[in-house]
């Protein structure tokens, strides 16, 4: 408790002297854009026992809608960072709300597989075009404190996704699909939003910052063999993130109905316990890799989840909603680390490092998703959560990243 309380003494503080610098506003704006999109796309998964029940889908089809949906947030990630890195655009933001919305539209009042598939598509889309960018801005608005900023951008996004089902089980839950039109109420909300990070972000490219070719070029740590070896360990642990991660936020509600036999609007609130912790670890993590690296953050955190992970499938229905807690905030505080830890790497192409590690984490997701549902329609769900369980003790490679904090010196790429 003495540990919790000095961490969030420090992370206070931190927040006190960035509210200080003139570009705050401009990282609330991100982070109240962040949490309206991230909203809007925890929507499709939430709804998943509804399309289940409307359109006697199976589990393997489940996955498919899942798998479709991440491939369009993910595959186009790295290619809009590289883009917009090199001719930086002042409406991108809005560019991937409009496709979010009318994703979101399809998605109310489709009926049939197809038509699903064409939503989550257009909703994946929104995502693709939303994510690396608002990173990229998150970053040139810090103020050298990226951590906390990439945090407070982060948080947006948790903090979206977990009342998301939260808001279907009281809304759309007891009246059906069709009531997913409110959100668009959150999408007006999110243009409003982005007014503020739009003029600010004009006022940067007007000024010659944003112009790549003249912004100053910083040296990479490493060398770039050194660099290509790290990346590929950092995909890894992102591999094992976000397998255990794709089981719960896409089954875990079946989980808890078919083992407990809850009923899905308390399945919906459960999710939310869930999700709630990882709004709490992403605060965690991003100031804690600021002040002891990013390194350590990144092997507690992934590794550190296997314990409560392990137990879960043997609890019953109150130490799974209370380890589930746990594993949602010990495995939500590696992602601003890890993509900090990136960045920092690669300091000069923020954007395509923001598409491809946020696109491979979604990519990773969707696909383990659709391999999970044939699994469940094969072996069970129980089965499968156990098998999961272990994902997080892959954690162990983060031993063969350096720690950039300790680095004697740079070196030349």
């Amino acid at each position: 408790m003495y540990l919790c309380r000095l961490i969030m003494e420090d992370i206070i503080s931190k927040i006190k002297v960035i509210s200080r610098e003139s570009t705050f506003p401009v990282l609330m704006s991100l982070c109240a854009v962040h949490c309206f999109n991230d909203l809007l796309q925890s929507v499709v998964s939430a709804v998943y026992p509804m399309l289940k029940d409307d359109l006697s889908l199976t589990f393997a089809q489940i996955g498919l809608i899942t798998l479709v949906y991440q491939i369009a947030a993910s595959v186009f990630q790295p290619v809009v960072g590289y883009l917009f890195d090199r001719r930086p655009y002042v409406g991108s933001l809005p560019m991937g709300m409009i496709f979010t919305t009318a994703g979101i539209i399809l998605f109310a009042f489709s009926m049939s597989i197809t038509a699903v598939l064409v939503a989550v598509f257009l909703v994946g889309m929104g995502s693709s075009t939303l994510h690396p960018e608002a990173s990229r801005i998150t970053s040139l608005a810090s103020h050298g404190r990226r951590g906390l900023a990439q945090s407070i951008f982060q948080v947006g996004g948790n903090l979206g996704t977990s009342v998301g089902p939260l808001f279907v089980a009281l809304i759309v839950a007891p009246h059906g699909r069709h009531y997913i039109v409110w959100f668009l109420i959150v999408s007006a909300m999110s243009f409003y939003a982005m007014r503020g990070i739009c003029k600010w972000y004009a006022g940067y490219l007007e000024s010659g910052r944003g112009d790549g070719r003249v912004e100053f070029r910083r040296k990479c740590p490493l060398s770039g063999c050194h660099t290509i070896f790290v990346i590929c360990v950092i995909m890894v642990l992102i591999f094992s993130k976000y397998i255990y991660m794709a089981s719960l936020t896409n089954y875990y509600t079946f989980y808890l109905i078919e083992e407990f036999g809850v009923s899905i609007r308390m399945s919906q609130i459960y999710l939310f316990v869930f999700l709630v912790a990882t709004v709490a670890g992403t605060l965690v993590g991003g100031p804690l890799g600021d002040r002891y690296g990013r390194k350590p953050v990144i092997w507690v955190s992934i590794l550190g989840t296997a314990p409560f992970s392990l137990a879960m499938p043997h609890c019953g229905l109150a130490f799974t909603v209370i380890f589930s807690f746990c594993a949602g905030f010990m495995l939500s505080s590696a992602f601003p680390a890890i993509l900090l830890y990136a960045q920092e790497l690669l300091p000069n192409k923020l954007g395509l490092v923001s598409g491809l590690f946020f696109g491979f984490a979604f990519g990773v997701a969707g696909i383990a998703a659709a391999i999970l549902g044939d699994y469940i329609d094969a072996y069970g769900i129980k089965a499968v959560y156990g098998v999961c369980a272990y994902t997080p003790l892959l954690g162990i490679v983060a031993c063969l990243i350096p720690n950039l904090k300790k680095l004697p010196q740079e070196e030349s790429l």
